[in-house]
């Protein structure tokens, strides 16, 4: 299994990258995000997924934890494989994806090229529970929008000490905002 890759960004096409490690190419397919921020002939960092298939093997990459864990929920819903979650990740940033699933906006999935009503719509109902707490709650009727802030840094550093998505996001529930991320994810692991 290969967990990431660090090299050069040798060519980019389609929405992959060709990431050159010590002079072995590796393509990596992403969603347009990082697609977009990637810069040829620069050092770059995915966490990748490696889809083994039958006939092929396929390495998807993100560049950052949340996103790929993320990824890795979205093709367990049944109907969405790889190719139709890196649309669903490259709608926004990957926290707004999972912010949007967490408040069950399947109308937001839904505008993922290849993915339909019903996709979208399954894939809030297997995940909404899955995916954490939403950090923007829309309050229904009142035209009222409350937001929670968070730190990638501190959801990222629960995730790598064995966290899923949904519980890093709840432990980080109540914890101010203005600690660092060494004291936020302290006093996260304080309240579990």
């Amino acid at each position: 299994m290969i967990a990431h890759v660090i090299g050069t960004v040798a060519e980019k096409f389609n929405g992959s990258l060709i990431v050159d490690v010590h002079g072995v190419g590796y393509e990596v397919a992403v969603a347009f995000g990082d697609y977009e921020k990637a810069t040829l002939g620069e050092e770059i960092k995915l966490y990748t997924h490696h889809h083994v298939r039958e006939q092929a093997q396929e390495l998807y990459g993100f560049s950052t934890l949340a996103a790929k864990k993320l990824f890795e929920l979205l093709i367990t819903v049944q109907g969405v494989g790889p190719k139709a979650a890196i649309a669903i990740l490259s709608i926004d940033e990957s926290e707004n994806v999972r912010n949007a699933i967490a408040n069950g906006d399947a109308g937001f999935v839904a505008r993922a090229g290849g993915v339909g009503k019903r996709i979208a719509e399954r894939v809030v109902v297997d995940l909404k529970d899955k995916v954490g707490l939403p950090l923007q709650y829309n309050i229904a009727g009142t035209g009222v929008s409350q937001t929670m802030a968070h730190s990638d840094e501190a959801l990222e550093a629960l995730m790598a000490l064995g966290y899923t998505l949904a519980d890093a996001t709840k432990a980080l529930e109540g914890v101010p905002t203005d600690l660092s991320t060494a004291e936020r994810v302290t006093e996260a692991l304080r309240n579990k």
